[in-house]
């Protein structure tokens, strides 16, 4: 055991002031502070905010956009090779797949937002209902922006599923300061997490950022998941820019193929500001391309207004995109809240 020195304190403590979160050894993507994307962008600046912010070229979206598949309820399990996935809205998913229920992102308040009275409000309610969730194992969050961390809805997780939350650094830091008792498995890029003897989980790069307000920027790391299981290899991101395909050809080069892909297909207008941290629908598609997918399924569009596209935009995008990159739209499926694909063998 090494002893520790006032000085050695001192510089601890001072650590834990500059990030509440996290704090740990530099390396490529965190200076011991803050973390970023190696060699790529850091997110828009506050001046660039307010230009986006009071800009004139928002798209007005209907107040309510219902799914056909709404109220889904799912089977308990599904075995073996079996691979479900089931869309409950915006970037919220079930994938159920060896036996596992297995939770990504998941948001069920009204509001993207801090507060529950003001932000973004759902265009439609979840497709599948808090109650009728099977037994959940195990819940990834991907970072920690309110259309992705949902802490009141992990804190009825814990208290109902006992589910092991799995989250790159320092999310298990808000989310155990919110979550009493908490089951937290945390990681850095490249860390696994075991979830049975036949899944495990991989955590890895995408290019994005978090915050969970104005003084927290990038102070909680970002990440997406790989999956192995007995039937193939699932790729999920949660949110990305594209970032030249670097992250996509490694996650290839490093896991490929992968039976399916989770990717992001809205939020990504204006294109001057949204570039860096959200890539739109012929981005996705090169990725999914470039990772070299079997099937992907599109999230991330047609729940929460944030950005300046209208609300079927990424459905239209996506369908030129798949023509010009000569992809089978059977292939790469844009889900609609309560909708369920057992995607092929």
């Amino acid at each position: 055991m090494t002893e520790t020195t006032p000085d050695m304190r001192k510089t601890v403590r001072a650590k834990r002031r500059a990030n509440p979160y996290y704090s740990g050894p530099v390396s490529d993507h965190f200076d011991g502070k803050i973390f970023f994307n190696p060699g790529g962008s850091p997110p828009p600046g506050f001046l660039s905010l307010l230009r986006w912010q009071f800009g004139s070229g928002k798209t007005a979206w209907p107040e309510h956009y219902p799914s056909p598949h709404d109220d889904h309820v799912p089977e308990q399990r599904v075995e073996g090779t079996g691979l479900r996935v089931t869309m409950i809205g915006h970037a919220s998913l079930l994938v159920q797949t060896a036996g596992l229920n297995m939770l990504f992102d998941p948001v069920f308040a009204d509001r993207a937002s801090p507060v529950q009275w003001f932000g973004p409000k759902r265009r439609n309610p979840p497709g599948v209902r808090f109650e009728n969730l099977p037994p959940i194992d195990a819940v990834f969050v991907s970072h920690n922006h309110y259309d992705h961390l949902d802490l009141a809805a992990l804190k009825r997780l814990a208290g109902k599923h006992d589910a092991l939350f799995v989250t790159p650094l320092g999310n298990d830091t808000i989310i155990g300061g919110a979550v009493d008792p908490a089951r937290i498995a945390t990681g850095d890029w490249s860390d696994t997490v075991a979830l049975s003897p036949e899944v495990t989980a991989h955590f890895e790069p995408v290019h994005h950022w978090s915050a969970r307000g104005s003084t927290d920027r990038r102070m909680a790391l970002w990440a997406g998941f790989v999956l192995e299981t007995p039937g193939g290899k699932i790729y999920h991101v949660g949110d990305t820019g594209f970032h030249d395909g670097i992250n996509y050809r490694n996650a290839a080069e490093k896991h490929g193929p992968f039976r399916l892909a989770i990717l992001p297909i809205g939020a990504y207008e204006p294109r001057w500001f949204m570039t860096p941290q959200h890539q739109n629908p012929d981005e996705a598609v090169r990725g999914h391309k470039l990772c070299n997918a079997a099937h992907t399924a599109g999230h991330h569009w047609g729940t929460f207004n944030l950005t300046d596209e209208g609300i079927e935009d990424p459905l239209i995008a996506l369908a030129e995109a798949l023509r010009t990159h000569d992809v089978a739209a059977e292939t790469f499926r844009p889900l609609r809240p309560g909708e369920a694909w057992d995607v092929p063998f």
